[in-house]
């Protein structure tokens, strides 16, 4: 469908285009899905502005998780080109201390040569407790194996220097779906429902039966959250 809109799509910390695969084959019919590559960078400014460089004229944009900061960042430098806005299981508070703090374990861990047991370590976190012990938790730690320490490093610097993006959230203007998993352990659903309510005319949608990667653990309900979006 050349004719299209083009749907940015930018993955979390240690994700790549398998957090968002089911959305780009559900979404095909409705836009041109294109999944930015979030590994190279180490500051969310640059992250967003690789993303951009991929391509012309405006867009949907989706951002889940660190995803979400970085589609913050890309509505600041070009918010002409930006159509629609979908934040997932995101927030627009900067990192607390405690948060930093636990980043900055996880990163000892990796650089002691334990990159491999970051994940386990993340996994709770990451999915709804009922998939553990699924081929569904199988697939988010081979993702985060594709992803590598070198990348993982990068974006645990670039999350925990991220700006307070509250203070633009009332200048959006555009149709905005803000979703959360009913059961996200890592951004839980009260912070969703503060940037709802802080960005005027966004909707608010909770996914049941969801942990921190709704794209993955809840395909179909979040593709017909987006799918509407779309087409609102």
């Amino acid at each position: 469908m050349t004719d299209a809109p083009v749907l940015l799509l930018l993955p979390g910390l240690l994700s790549d285009a398998r957090l968002w695969r089911d959305q780009v084959a559900a979404l095909a019919p409705l836009a041109r899905p294109v999944v930015a590559d979030l590994t190279l960078d180490d500051t969310v400014e640059a992250m967003a502005a690789r993303a951009l460089a991929g391509f012309d004229g405006p867009f949907a944009l989706a951002g889940l998780s660190m995803g979400g900061y970085v589609a913050l960042e890309v509505l600041r430098q070009a918010p002409g080109r930006v159509t629609r806005l979908a934040l997932l299981d995101t927030t627009a508070r900067p990192d607390t201390p405690e948060q930093t703090s636990r980043r900055r374990g996880l990163i000892a861990l990796s650089q002691s040569g334990q990159f491999r047991g970051v994940t386990p370590r993340l996994l709770p976190q990451l999915i709804h407790p009922s998939r553990l012990d699924t081929p569904l938790a199988a697939e988010v730690m081979a993702m985060a194996e594709r992803v590598g320490q070198a990348a993982f490093l990068r974006q645990q610097g670039v999350i925990m220097r991220r700006p307070d993006s509250r203070p633009g959230l009332a200048q959006i203007r555009v149709p905005t779906l803000v979703g959360v998993g009913a059961d996200d352990a890592l951004t839980p659903p009260h912070l969703a429902e503060e940037m709802a309510a802080m960005i005027p005319g966004a909707r608010l949608r909770r996914f049941a039966d969801a942990g921190h990667l709704p794209t993955m653990e809840v395909p179909e309900a979040v593709n017909a959250a987006l799918a509407a979006w779309l087409v609102a």
